[in-house]
């Protein structure tokens, strides 16, 4: 993911966790180009990078550039197993793959100037061997992130933040939208959660009761 050339919204991060979540999938979040943060840049990436360690999610900051963050990068690939890097198209996965895979030869785009986008350059998912073991899976950007077959009532364990204090919710089948004595909406009012993971789970759950993606 990215803050800038192009920013990533927290929407499209918390869709990708929930889908990982759901299928048990171990996830490391990976804040790339930062060479070309401004101070304004690196405040967000601060911020971004506060909300999901407080949730339990690994945040990593990276430049393939400069090199910066590229030794714990690797070190956070699964040895002797696969790992997908995935998001949206122009956050430098290519790149990135570039780096990690000494002759991959990934071909690299530039950001739309016109519409602060990336433009597609890798069209299909491509396995590369890693130099220390396993495998490193380049896949296409993605511009859209629809969830399926996810139930409305269970969506809520997908977020670890809240499923952790449904026991302290006053029923145990508490989605956490008004219900009294949610914990959920007693750690928004007190800051103790992040309002944005809130905002992701609510537009979520009001996909699910549209069946926008089914």
């Amino acid at each position: 993911m990215t803050v800038v050339q192009p920013e990533t919204s927290t929407g499209f991060i918390d869709r990708f966790l929930v889908a990982a979540e759901a299928f048990g999938v171990p996830t490391t979040l990976v804040l790339n180009k930062l060479d070309a943060w401004s101070a304004q840049d690196r405040m967000r990436a601060e911020e971004l990078t506060a909300i999901y360690r407080n949730v339990g999610y690994a945040v990593l900051w990276t430049s393939a550039i400069t090199g910066e963050g590229m030794a714990e990068l690797r070190a956070a690939l699964a040895e002797g197993g696969v790992s997908l890097l995935s998001g949206h198209s122009g956050v430098g996965k290519s790149t990135l793959i570039n780096a990690l895979v000494p002759g991959a030869e990934a071909r690299v785009g530039d950001v739309s100037q016109a519409h602060g986008k990336g433009q597609h350059t890798t069209t299909y998912a491509e396995l590369h061997p890693l130099p220390t073991g396993g495998y490193l899976v380049d896949s296409p950007g993605i511009k859209g992130f629809g969830l399926v077959d996810i139930d409305r009532n269970t969506l809520h364990h997908l977020f670890p933040e809240f499923f952790q204090l449904l026991p302290d919710c006053k029923f145990n089948n508490c989605l956490h939208v008004n219900e009294p004595g949610c914990a959920v909406e007693q750690a928004l009012a007190s800051n103790a959660l992040a309002q944005s993971r809130f905002q992701s789970y609510l537009s979520l759950l009001a996909e699910i009761d549209t069946g926008r993606y089914r």
